[in-house]
């Protein structure tokens, strides 16, 4: 899979966005959807509150819908546990 600068600028920043509302969520791999081609799995660690996860979910939802009416890029952020 190759991320060109556009999206790698993209992610870059909405990570940026994420971390400053929920600073204990890391970054831990960006991949090709299974599924699609034309999409990226932005896998971030899961919060360990509930509530939390269900907060950065809508919130990245918010920020990856806007980047797909902006720029045409599909991007799910997929909170996942860190295996250890």
């Amino acid at each position: 899979m190759r991320i060109n600068f556009k999206q790698e600028e993209l992610i870059k920043n909405l990570m940026k966005s994420v971390k400053r509302k929920f600073p204990e969520v890391e970054l831990i791999n960006v991949s090709e959807s299974p599924e699609d081609s034309e999409s990226l799995w932005i896998l971030v660690s899961t919060p360990k509150d509930e509530d939390k996860e269900i907060e950065l979910r809508a919130f990245a939802s918010d920020k990856t819908t806007d980047i797909l009416i902006d720029y045409g890029y599909h991007m799910l952020v997929m909170p996942t546990r860190k295996k250890e």
